[in-house]
Formats: C-alpha cells, sequence, structure tokens
C-alpha cells in the first residue's frame, strides 16, 4: 500500500497572480514571526511558534502556477526527529478557471507515519482553509 503526501486544496474567486502573491505574504496568513522574503525565486524565509522555526527556500516560482519552498532547515522541539521537516518540500499548484483559483497544496514528505503526520495535517488544514481561504476572500487572514 502505497503512502501520500499531504495535499490538501482551496479555491477563491481570485486570480492565479493574487493567490501566489497571498502565498508569499506568510505573516498574513501563517505566522506573525516571520523573518525573510517569499515572494521571489531563491527567497530565504523562517517561520517562528516559539522554540519551533522552519527555515525555507523559494526554489520554484512559476507566475500563476506553481509555488514550491524547500525546508532547509527545521526545529521541531516536541518530537524525537526535531529535524523532521529538513528536506520536505511544499508545493502550492494554482490552476484558474472561470475566475475562479484553485490551490493545490502538497507537503512532500510529510505523510502518514511519519511521527508529525497527525498535528501538522491539522495545523495544515486550518492554516490554509481558514486562514489563507481568509485572506485570499476578505483580505485578513489568521496567522499563528
Amino acid at each position: 500500500m502505497k503512502t501520500h503526501d499531504f495535499t490538501c486544496s482551496i479555491t477563491a474567486d481570485v486570480t492565479a497572480e493574487e493567490a501566489v502573491s497571498a502565498i508569499g505574504q506568510v505573516d498574513q496568513w501563517w505566522a506573525k514571526t516571520f523573518e525573510g522574503s517569499a515572494q521571489n525565486l531563491n527567497d530565504v524565509f523562517t517561520v517562528r511558534f516559539g522554540t519551533t522555526y522552519v527555515t525555507f527556500r523559494v526554489s520554484e516560482m512559476v507566475p500563476g502556477t506553481r509555488v514550491v519552498w524547500d525546508v532547509t532547515d527545521s526545529h521541531l522541539p516536541w518530537q524525537k526527529n526535531i529535524t523532521e521537516w529538513t528536506g520536505t518540500k511544499v508545493i502550492y499548484d494554482i490552476l484558474s478557471v472561470d475566475g475562479k483559483t484553485t490551490i493545490n497544496f502538497t507537503h512532500e514528505g510529510l505523510r502518514p507515519g511519519v511521527e508529525c503526520y497527525k498535528q501538522c495535517e491539522a495545523g495544515w488544514t486550518e492554516h490554509l482553509t481558514e486562514s489563507l481561504q481568509k485572506l485570499l476572500n476578505e483580505g485578513v487572514g489568521e496567522p499563528a
């Protein structure tokens, strides 16, 4: 039986370019404590939640279509493997049809059986379906 990476999708009445811009506004929908930039190819940024932190590099940026963040460093102190996210990828595939844009999110490397899967699945689902969705629809997200 094949295990699958975590995925989640949201759809909003925005353009693909607006969706890409919102994704890059990490401090507006995911983490209030944000250092760096997530708007352009090769940007590096870090999100922090107390002693937890994750550092990313924007490794792919296809305007209006795809954004990929490589996890270059992570510190997840509540786990046995505190660097579990290091080496994983966060992928946003964007598709616009008839004035609606869908963001198909994949955290490549986050799959059932990985220590943080259940907690991280819940976290990503909330941040994407509630906060990013709200940022896209109302212009204001709810970052942690």
